[in-house]
C-alpha cells in the first residue's frame, strides 16, 4: 500500500472517529432546539418566523462553530492539544510577565474548567431524556416509563465506564454516521415538499427578525443556543484526531446534516403547525417512529460518553496543574494511555444526573436549565484566544480586537440571553460549578501554604549532607528514593528514616515530581540530575499535563545521565504520609483549612499516583500545622 492510500486511510479513520467523538453532542442538538424555540411561547407561530428561526440557526452555527472554533480557535493548540485547559496553559504563558494579569485569567479558566462539570452534568440528562421523551409520540401510554427508563440507560452507560471505552469505541463512529444519514434524509424528505424552504439560508431572514422583533430575539437566544451544544467539544478533542479530521468531518458530514434536518423541521412546521409539539419525531413516517427512538437514544448515549470520558481527561488535568487532590485513576488500555477511568468523578456525575433528571423530570425544563455554563465558557474561550494571539503570536493589537471582538459580541449576546433562565433552572449547572470552584481554590491556596510551611521548616539539602557525613551513620546496600516536594530541602522521610533506622543506603536519590503547564514533555527533557557527592543526587523530574507520571520509568533514564542505574529489588521508595493540622490565624479562613485538611486526607495514595511498587514504598509520618 503506498503512503499516500495508508495516509487517505488514517484521514478517514480519524475523520470517522471524529464524527462519533466530537460531534454526537451537537449531532443531537435537532432532537430538541427547535422544539424549544417554538415552544417557548415567546415567537408567535407565522411563515415569516420560521425563516427568521431558520437562518437564525444556520447564522449560529455557522459563525460560533465554521468561523470561531472551527477556523480560529483550532489554530490555538498547546502543543496539539486543545481544550480549556490547554487554552488556559497557552494564555497564562503568554502573560506571564504579567502576574496580575496571568493570575486572572488563571481563575477565569479554572472557572470555565469547573464550569465544564455543570455542563457535563446537563447535557447527558438532557440528550437522553429528550430520546426517549419520542416514546410519548409512539403512544401517550409510554409517558409512565420515560424517566425510569431514562434513569436505567444512565445508569446503564456509567455502570461500564470501568470497563474502558476502548471496545465500544469503534461503534461510535458508525452509528453516529448512521445518524447524520438519517437526519439528513428526514431534513430532504420534507424540504422536497417545501423546498423554497432553503431560501431561509440567506441572512436577511435572520436580520429582518433581529430588526423586526429585537426583545424576542433576545429572549429566545437561550434557546438557540442549543443549537451549538458541543461546540467546545471541537477544541477539545483535537489532541486525539487533530484539526484535519475535525474540520472535514464538520464541512462534509455535520454541517450539511444538521442543516438538512432544521430545515426538513422548519417545512414540516409550514405544513403541521401542530407538530410543533415534538418537530423531530413528528418529522418521521409512523413505522419509523419506534426504530428512530432507539437510533436517538444510541446517539445521545454516544454523545454522553464522549463528555464523560472528557470529565475524566479534564479531572487528570486538573489535577496535573495542582488544582485537585490526588484521584484514584484506572488506565483502561494499555495501548492508549488517554483512556481512564476515574471512580470518584464517574459515580459524582452520575448521581449529580439523577438529581437534575429527578428535579427537571423533563427535556424542555432541563433546557431552561442549559446555556448558562456553555454560554460562559465560550466567551472565556474567546477571552483567552485575545490574549493568545495577543500576546504568544504577537498580532497587532487591531488584528487581535477584530478577530476575537465579533465573537465576544456574539457569545455575550447569548450569554446575557441566558441570565434570563437563571432562576428557571440556570442556576443548578452554575452551583455545581461554584462547589467544584470552592474544592478547587482551597485545594491550590491548601498546597500553597502547605509548601510555604514545608520551605519554613526545611533544612538546606546540601548543608545537611555535609554534616551528614563528617560522621556518617552505617550505610547498607541498595538504592533509597527519597520523594521530596521541594528541591534543595532535606525531606521529612529521610530524617524519620536516620532518626529511627540510624543507617543510610549506599546510593540516595532526593526526586522532585514537577508538573508543566504544557500538555506533554518527552523523555529527552524528563530528567535533570544534580550530583550532591557522598554519592547522593538530587533528581527533577518534569511532566505535562497529560502525561502519567511514572517515577521508577523516568529513574530508568538516570544512566543517561551518568548515574549508576536502580535496579528494581534493591531501591526502596520513602515518602512522607503527611497530615494536615488546622491552627487558628492561618492563611485560610477556618472552613477552608478544615476542609483542606479533610481532601489532604481523603487523596489517593502518593505511592499509585506516581506509579511507584507498592512493595517497595516506605511511608514515614508526620504532622504540618498551617
Amino acid at each position: 500500500m503506498s503512503s499516500q492510500s495508508t495516509a487517505a486511510s488514517s484521514l478517514g479513520a480519524l475523520t470517522l472517529g471524529a464524527i462519533g467523538v466530537v460531534y454526537g453532542d451537537i449531532g443531537t442538538s435537532v432532537l430538541y432546539a427547535m422544539k424549544e424555540v417554538f415552544g417557548s411561547g415567546h415567537v408567535p407561530f407565522t411563515h415569516a418566523n420560521v425563516y427568521g428561526i431558520l437562518s437564525i440557526f444556520f447564522w449560529t452555527l455557522t459563525m460560533i462553530v465554521s468561523v470561531k472554533y472551527v477556523t480560529l480557535v483550532l489554530r490555538a493548540d498547546n502543543h496539539g492539544e486543545g481544550g480549556l485547559v490547554a487554552m488556559l496553559a497557552l494564555a497564562s504563558e503568554s502573560v506571564k510577565q504579567r502576574p496580575k494579569l496571568q493570575r486572572s485569567l488563571l481563575l477565569l479558566g479554572i472557572f470555565g474548567t469547573c464550569l465544564f462539570y455543570g455542563d457535563g452534568v446537563i447535557t447527558p440528562a438532557i440528550s437522553v431524556l429528550s430520546a426517549v421523551e419520542g416514546l410519548e409520540v409512539v403512544s401517550p401510554a409510554f409517558k409512565k416509563t420515560v424517566i425510569p427508563l431514562t434513569l436505567v440507560i444512565l445508569f446503564g452507560l456509567f455502570w461500564v465506564q470501568k470497563r474502558g471505552t476502548g471496545g465500544i469505541g469503534r461503534f461510535f463512529g458508525p452509528i453516529t454516521l448512521v445518524w447524520f444519514a438519517v437526519i439528513a434524509i428526514l431534513g430532504v424528505y420534507h424540504i422536497g415538499s417545501h423546498p423554497e424552504i432553503l431560501w431561509a439560508i440567506s441572512p436577511h431572514y435572520a436580520l429582518g427578525f433581529i430588526i423586526e422583533q429585537p426583545g424576542t430575539t433576545f429572549i429566545i437566544l437561550g434557546a438557540v443556543v442549543l443549537c451549538v451544544t458541543g461546540g467546545e467539544a471541537l477544541y477539545a478533542d483535537m489532541g486525539h484526531f487533530g484539526k484535519k479530521p475535525i474540520r472535514l468531518a464538520w464541512f462534509a458530514i455535520v454541517m450539511p446534516a444538521l442543516t438538512l434536518n432544521y430545515f426538513g423541521q422548519g417545512a414540516l412546521l409550514l405544513e403541521q403547525p401542530e407538530a410543533v409539539a415534538n418537530p423531530f419525531y413528528l418529522m418521521a413516517p409512523e413505522w419509523a417512529l419506534l426504530p428512530l427512538v432507539i437510533l436517538a437514544t444510541a446517539a445521545t448515549v454516544i454523545a454522553s460518553q464522549a463528555l464523560i470520558s472528557g470529565a475524566f481527561s479534564v479531572t487528570k488535568q486538573v489535577i496535573q496543574l495542582g488544582f485537585l487532590p490526588r484521584l484514584q485513576i484506572h488506565h483502561t488500555s494499555v495501548r492508549d494511555t488517554g483512556q481512564i477511568y476515574i471512580p470518584f468523578v464517574n459515580w459524582g456525575l452520575f448521581g449529580a444526573i439523577v438529581l437534575a433528571v429527578m428535579l427537571f423530570k423533563s427535556s424542555s425544563n432541563l433546557a431552561a436549565a442549559y446555556g448558562i455554563a456553555v454560554c460562559t465558557d465560550m466567551l472565556i474561550t474567546t477571552i483567552l484566544t485575545f490574549y493568545v494571539i495577543r500576546y504568544s503570536w504577537k498580532y497587532p493589537l487591531w488584528v487581535c480586537l477584530a478577530s476575537t471582538g465579533i465573537f465576544f459580541l456574539i457569545d455575550f449576546a447569548f450569554w446575557a440571553s441566558n441570565l434570563l433562565k437563571m432562576f428557571e433552572g440556570g442556576w443548578f449547572p452554575l452551583f455545581i460549578g461554584g462547589v467544584i470552584l470552592t474544592f478547587m481554590l482551597t485545594w491550590h491556596d491548601g498546597r500553597l501554604l502547605y509548601k510555604a510551611k514545608l520551605r519554613d521548616d526545611a533544612l538546606p539539602l546540601q548543608d545537611f549532607l555535609d554534616s551528614v557525613f563528617m560522621a556518617p551513620p552505617a550505610r547498607v546496600e541498595g538504592t533509597a528514593v527519597f520523594l521530596t516536594n521541594e528541591m534543595g530541602t532535606v525531606p521529612n522521610a529521610m530524617l524519620h528514616n536516620l532518626k529511627h533506622n540510624k543507617v543510610l543506603h549506599e546510593r540516595n536519590l532526593f526526586v522532585t515530581v514537577q508538573s508543566h503547564g504544557v500538555p506533554w514533555i518527552g523523555l529527552d527533557k524528563r530528567l535533570e540530575v544534580t550530583p550532591l557527592r557522598h554519592d547522593c543526587w538530587q533528581v527533577e523530574i518534569h511532566y505535562g499535563f497529560k502525561n502519567d507520571p511514572d517515577v521508577p520509568g523516568a529513574l530508568a533514564l538516570l544512566p543517561s545521565h551518568g548515574c549508576p542505574p536502580v535496579e528494581a529489588m534493591m531501591t526502596s521508595y520513602f515518602l512522607s504520609r503527611d497530615s494536615i493540622v488546622h491552627t487558628v490565624g492561618g492563611g485560610m479562613a477556618p472552613w477552608r483549612e478544615k476542609l483542606f485538611a479533610q481532601m489532604h486526607l481523603n487523596a489517593s495514595a502518593a505511592a499509585d499516583f506516581l506509579n511507584l511498587p507498592s512493595n517497595s514504598v516506605v511511608e514515614m509520618g508526620s504532622k504540618i500545622e498551617i
